[in-house]
This record gives structure tokens, C-alpha cells and sequence, in this order.
């Protein structure tokens, strides 16, 4: 067995009009995920917290464009979006997740904001200081 991902991308296409990150895979698979999609679902330790119950419910992001993205090895990439988060690094197998899982993690995020009493667009919080081992 190797280590390599198990879903290697064929082709990447970063839409800027549609807002969408188009990602072609080995298997034939073809999807086009929304950027906000993959802001508000980044795996990055700013958005999932440090543990379960940890996530950071992101709002406001219908909007968020991609700005500029960097392979990261070849098993991953790093996209920089309008908002100044950058630090979400998106493998190939997550890319696959989000876009395989597309309908039913927009009903976690809908069902997550209305929990939360939110709104979609509602922007962020600002961020109070240290927002890490934080709380009151």
C-alpha cells in the first residue's frame, strides 16, 4: 500500500465569475464546489477549533472569492480567499469530500446557522484578541 491520496486530481480550474473551484479527478469525477462552500467547511484550525464542539460557525461568506492558491506537495492546495483567511489546506481527498458531499453539508451549514440563530450573511464577530483556550 502507498501513502499517495487515494483521489488524485486530473485538473483544477479556480472560477472567479461563478465563484466556484472546478476539480476534475482520476476516477472520472468532476466537480465544481463554491468557494464558500470551502471557506466555511476549511479544514483549518481557525474554522474546526481545536476539538469536537471547537468549530467556529462562519458567516458572511456567500461573497468570499479565492485569491490566489498554492499546491501544497502534491497532495493538497493551499487557497487564499478575500477575507484573509489562508491558513485552510485542502487535500485531494477533502476536495473530493466537498464536492461529492456538496448537498448535504449545505444542509449541516443551514441547519448549523439556524441553531445558532444566525444568518448566512451575517457578518463575522470580530475577533477578540486570543480566540484560542478563550473562553467565559
Amino acid at each position: 500500500m502507498s501513502s499517495s491520496p487515494q483521489h488524485q486530481p486530473t485538473a483544477l480550474t479556480v472560477h472567479q465569475q461563478s465563484r466556484q473551484l472546478e476539480i476534475s479527478f482520476e476516477d472520472g469525477a468532476s466537480f465544481r464546489i463554491p468557494f464558500e462552500l470551502m471557506r466555511v467547511y476549511s479544514p483549518s484550525a481557525e474554522v474546526q477549533g481545536h476539538g469536537p464542539g471547537q468549530e467556529v460557525l462562519q458567516t458572511g461568506k456567500r461573497e468570499v472569492e479565492i485569491v490566489g492558491i498554492e499546491p501544497v506537495g502534491h497532495y493538497a492546495v493551499q487557497p487564499s480567499f478575500s477575507d484573509g483567511h489562508d491558513s485552510g489546506i485542502f487535500t485531494w481527498d477533502y476536495l473530493y469530500f466537498l464536492g461529492s458531499q456538496q448537498q448535504q453539508l449545505w444542509q449541516d451549514y443551514e441547519k448549523r446557522l439556524q441553531e445558532a440563530g444566525v444568518e448566512r450573511d451575517a457578518p463575522m464577530p470580530e475577533k477578540s484578541g486570543a480566540s484560542c483556550g478563550h473562553h467565559h
